[in-house]
């Protein structure tokens, strides 16, 4: 008979060695592959972060011009998927048309299967938001890094360099993090041999989740709710009051500051016209954590990545509703990296549990 402590959440629980990244809760710290990752987003963009991940895994790993050229082939390749997506995806939210569409990914496909979903994803993302507005899908450019091609894609136009550096910035950011519940998904299926692109899947479906990758957009309604400072106190303290949880702040593993809301801030910070929103959140950002060291004192808990990814993604003009999908964007290539690292390395996950249910007389 097995009998062992429960951890429901696994907290603290070592399931496997990696060399992608450390989350250092206590410190406030993420380093990605040896990099801070204040320093890695200062001097990568997203296609560098990738290779950075797939270095020593896979074509293009470690070479950001091979992965560049790889990612833009793949979203050529996408492109000519994005009619029979679009005609299965008609009144789905992005996130249910992006499951649709890696569904669509046949496992033989010629394209290596990380180019090609981490290709498919902007493409086909880019298509449902047009649809949704009445316009035809936008071919990409192969010339385009997947931030500038993006923007461009969504808008019918080049954005201007500010904008695309700032999503840019935000898909390296949010590249990898650890063991968070939809990278952990991942590896899971990884470990029974699924392939990749059933195993990004699976991620995709664990990020949907509000408590992981679906809280971007209500930060933007908590914000629009308050409407302005001097309301904010009284807000919070109704919000304890009826049990609501605070979006955008909180962690499972950061103790303290999450240092990729920093890097966001900052990012924020350089788009034009942002200011006026940027000081009112700033300053209920500082409300909330009073309110929480209030109502809930002797509980670490600070500002999370979700509440200056809302603010930026607002700036960038991406509608709600598509804040988790970009989210999977950038996550993607983070994805593969685990998955990668999984297949190569681990055996297949399979822990055990304590039945404690009726046994028979």
């Amino acid at each position: 008979m097995l009998l062992t402590r429960v951890n429901s959440g696994l907290d603290g629980i070592v399931v496997a060695d990696t060399a992608m990244s450390e989350v250092d809760g206590e410190a406030g710290r993420l380093i990605v592959r040896g990099h801070a990752i204040e320093e890695l987003t200062a001097t990568r963009g997203f296609e560098g972060v990738a290779a950075l991940l797939w270095e020593g895994y896979a074509e293009g790993g470690g070479h950001e011009a091979a992965v560049r050229a790889g990612l833009a082939t793949a979203r050529e390749h996408a492109f000519t998927l994005v009619p029979k997506l679009l005609d299965t995806t008609r009144g789905l939210n992005p996130v249910e048309a992006l499951r649709v569409g890696l569904g669509m990914l046949p496992d033989n496909d010629k394209v290596p299967h990380h180019f090609l979903v981490c290709g498919a994803m902007p493409v086909f993302l880019a298509a449902v938001l047009n649809a949704e507005k009445s316009l035809a899908p936008i071919a990409p450019d192969p010339t385009l890094n997947t931030a500038q091609d993006f923007l461009r894609m969504v808008r019918g136009q080049r954005a201007g360099t500010v904008f695309e550096k700032a999503l840019d910035t935000y898909l390296a950011t949010i590249a990898d993090h650890g063991f968070n519940a939809s990278t952990f998904t991942a590896r899971v299926v990884a470990s029974t041999h699924a392939g990749l692109i059933s195993s990004v899947l699976a991620g995709l479906c664990a990020l949907k989740g509000p408590l992981h990758g679906g809280a971007p957009g209500p930060v933007l309604d908590m914000l629009d709710e308050i409407g302005k400072v001097s309301r904010a106190e009284a807000w919070f303290d109704d919000a304890f009051a009826k049990g609501t949880t605070l979006m955008g702040f909180g962690h499972r593993i950061y103790k303290v500051r999450d240092p990729r809301a920093d890097v966001l801030k900052a990012t924020v910070a350089t788009l034009p016209a942002t200011s006026g929103r940027l000081a009112y959140a700033a300053a209920v950002e500082q409300a909330a954590i009073a309110a929480l060291r209030k109502h809930k004192p002797g509980r670490p808990l600070d500002t999370n990545v979700e509440y200056y990814t809302a603010l930026l993604l607002e700036a960038l003009e991406i509608p709600r509703s598509a804040f988790t999908a970009l989210f999977a964007v950038g996550r993607t290539a983070g994805w593969c990296a685990h998955i990668f690292e999984q297949v190569k390395g681990g055996r297949i996950i399979r822990p055990q549990s304590n039945y404690v249910g009726p046994r028979p007389q």
